[in-house]
């Protein structure tokens, strides 16, 4: 089997658009194709990552649309629902295209328009993922972080500061990040005095509504090497399945998706925890990246904690965690994000992240759908 390269990304500016979601997936289309130097003839597959067009705007068949307003025909498109995590499940899907010899060019385009709803709507379209038997009695993914931040910090002595400094981390970083829906630091004053929304969380341990888009193209690395000497190879890609119900899970702090997408994407890279350079996790809520830390490695079982506080985690440490800003400062347009996690290492590995560059050869992102229902990990490397 050909190693599968990406060639090419893009990604909108984040945040509060006008623009309506298929507009947002055509911006990001078309600067992808650009960046990549190919004509959308070229386009055979194309997939559209994208959670609730349907419940947010109204909108099916996006996939559809966007190859005709790309001018990708006769290409096969396909919409990629998997939740919070649509944007990894849809560079599986792109991955295995290529690498199934089904595709020699695949353009992947994810997105959401989410911010002309309220927050009590669009908190409750998300909280649709959550199962039925939890959804009846109110429970919504920020109560699930709250409580699952409470037990981390009694079970494993951890300082409530320590979940506030990634926030500011994340904050700071994204600063650097022209597409970020914040570019603005936060002091930990600030994060600590914020509104309380499901103790002991408070507002600035939780990631924005947002509205974004963005791109990544794949094809065989003997195709990526008619275009470009700078690209990325996918040396690893897993996804995996947890328990729908989350009390079901023996231990609420440990995501078994996370733990066994990283497992299977390390094994099938050759990589380790180790060799990581940088790394793009899922901090929709700031405990998600301590839990995300440990699942794949970076840390011991309740200790990811004290590598944020140690500032091992800063983007001029060892292993940089959520250069982008992550989903707390960049945003989180649910099926645009996983994707957006592939466009910053993508942009680290062939060295185009600007004032966020960071020495790099191998990265990872985690996308988490849900509180850890459903995971996709994988693992980039720079070309040889």
């Amino acid at each position: 089997m050909e190693r599968v390269a990406i060639i090419g990304a893009s990604m909108t500016q984040f945040g509060q658009r006008e623009e309506w979601i298929c507009e947002l997936l055509v911006e990001a289309g078309v600067a992808c194709l650009e960046d990549g130097g190919v004509d959308p003839a070229a386009i055979e597959h194309l997939y559209v990552s994208n959670m609730a067009s349907g419940e947010f705007e109204g909108q099916t068949g996006i996939m559809n649309a966007l190859a005709h307003d790309l001018d990708l025909l006769p290409a096969y498109a396909q919409r990629v629902d998997q939740t919070s995590s649509s944007g990894g499940a849809g560079m599986y899907a792109a991955w295995q295209s290529v690498a199934s010899g089904a595709s020699e060019m695949t353009l992947l385009v994810g997105g959401e328009k989410m911010t002309h709803k309220t927050t009590a709507e669009s908190t409750d379209v998300i909280a649709s993922i959550t199962h039925p038997c939890e959804y009846k009695h109110g429970l919504t993914l920020p109560s699930f972080a709250g409580l699952t931040a409470r037990h981390y910090l009694e079970r494993f002595d951890a300082p409530r500061e320590s979940l506030a400094k990634v926030a500011v981390k994340n904050h700071k970083n994204g600063v650097d990040n022209p597409h970020a829906q914040f570019q603005k630091e936060v002091d930990l004053e600030t994060v600590l005095e914020s509104p309380v929304i499901a103790d002991p969380l408070r507002l600035y341990d939780f990631c924005p509504i947002t509205d974004g888009s963005a791109a990544l193209l794949f094809c065989p690395e003997s195709v990526a090497k008619e275009y470009t000497d700078e690209y990325a190879v996918v040396s690893g890609i897993a996804g995996a399945t947890d328990t729908h119900v989350v009390h079901e899970r023996p231990d609420p702090t440990i995501m078994a998706g996370v733990v066994e997408s990283g497992a299977a994407a390390y094994e099938m890279s050759g990589y380790g925890p180790e060799d990581i350079d940088v790394a793009e996790l899922h901090d929709m809520f700031t405990i998600l990246e301590f839990l995300q830390m440990e699942g794949l490695g970076f840390a011991d079982q309740g200790e990811a904690w004290m590598h944020v506080e140690e500032g091992r985690t800063d983007r001029e440490s060892e292993l940089p965690i959520n250069t982008s800003g992550g989903l707390k400062s960049k945003g989180h347009p649910l099926g645009a994000s996983g994707v957006a996690q592939g466009v910053e290492i993508y942009e680290q590995l062939v060295g185009e992240a600007g004032p966020r560059q960071v020495d790099a050869e191998v990265g990872l992102c985690c996308n988490v759908g849900g509180f850890g229902n459903c995971v996709i990990t994988t693992i980039m490397e720079a070309a040889a």
